[in-house]
């Protein structure tokens, strides 16, 4: 009789029914994505488990296990760069441009060392933050090494999926086989390379707040926040509450709701979706009401969650100071 595979036990604890089936723990979600990184799990039982954990939707212990098993294999720098913000960008924009951009430009403008990766292509007709930064002048790392060098020079580093996980990629490139995003979408926004003692969540189903709030209290994240983005990313939306979740050390997270910027709730589409635009909107060609809000309500999210505010009107308040001093004359970034 044919013994069942090592990966087998995985996907049978996710399908045997409602009844019996339950949560993987942190460990045996952690050594699950181990095996699957390391190349140890087939095909079929890749997809069998991805669609079985979608189907019962992800715990906080699985989400933190997941990003532990990956975190496991990267390939480190020898020398890792002090970065203070983790910036997760895996959604893509559909509506508006991806003002959270120049949100953590400014960021770096001030000296806050942020690093930013994530990944494109897996939904048609979305704006991506790779090209965008591309289209402001900004390198992509092309490794972690690289990466970090360009956290010491700019303050700010892109690096795409492929680059702290080839096979992590491929899953997501998974979505249009699945017809669904699998639970990499969720986990991949944790993966924190550098260790960051901040990081940003933006999440676009209000259900996933609560379990990347837990997922962050199992990693021991110090400091982190997560609020329904702007079509997933990390963007307020201006003209609507955000409810932000936060936590800090071991405390239970605490959620606050953000009051609106603009008055007036049905902002229109862009239509054109020139990323253009970004680079005027900074060097002040451009007067978007819509786009400074974003831009400066996504800044005192992050300057809260970074402990350099303690409510929200010092947040507003610090933030619109760091988007008036910015520097004009930075972007196009000129390498």
């Amino acid at each position: 009789m044919q013994e069942n595979h090592p990966f087998a036990r995985f996907v049978a604890i996710l399908g045997r029914g409602k009844t019996k089936q339950r949560h993987l723990t942190l460990e045996e979600s952690r050594d699950a994505m181990s095996m699957i990184l390391r190349g140890e799990a087939l095909p079929e039982q890749i997809g069998a488990f991805l669609m079985l954990l979608r189907l019962k939707e992800e715990a906080p212990e699985e989400i933190a296990g997941f990003t532990l098993g990956t975190r496991a294999l990267f390939d480190l720098p020898d020398t890792m760069p002090s970065v203070d913000l983790d910036w997760s960008s895996y959604a893509g924009k559909r509506i508006q441009l991806p003002w959270f951009l120049l949100s953590a430009l400014a960021l770096a403008g001030t000296g806050v060392k942020v690093f930013m990766h994530g990944t494109d292509g897996h939904t048609p007709g979305r704006v991506y933050t790779q090209g965008s930064l591309e289209a402001l002048g900004f390198p992509i790392a092309r490794d972690l090494t690289e990466a970090a060098a360009q956290i010491n020079t700019h303050n700010f580093a892109f690096a795409p999926l492929e680059v702290l996980s080839p096979k992590l990629r491929d899953l997501i490139n998974l979505r249009p086989i699945f017809g669904l995003r699998s639970p990499v979408h969720s986990f991949s926004r944790m993966l924190n390379p550098f260790g960051a003692p901040v990081m940003m969540q933006g999440i676009f189903h209000r259900g996933f707040m609560d379990i990347h709030a837990g997922a962050a209290r199992l990693l021991n994240q110090p400091h982190m926040a997560v609020f329904r983005g702007e079509g997933g990313e990390i963007e307020r939306r201006p003209n609507k509450p955000t409810l932000v979740w936060t936590t800090q050390n071991d405390a239970e997270p605490t959620a606050e709701t953000w009051p609106v910027i603009l008055p007036d709730p049905h902002q229109a589409p862009d239509t054109e979706m020139d990323i253009s635009n970004l680079a005027a909107v900074w060097r002040g060609e451009i007067q978007d009401e819509y786009a400074t809000a974003s831009i400066i309500g996504t800044l005192a999210i992050a300057l809260k969650t970074m402990g350099k505010a303690n409510s929200v009107d010092e947040a507003e308040a610090l933030a619109r100071k760091v988007w008036e001093a910015r520097d004009k004359a930075a972007l196009p970034l000129k390498t």
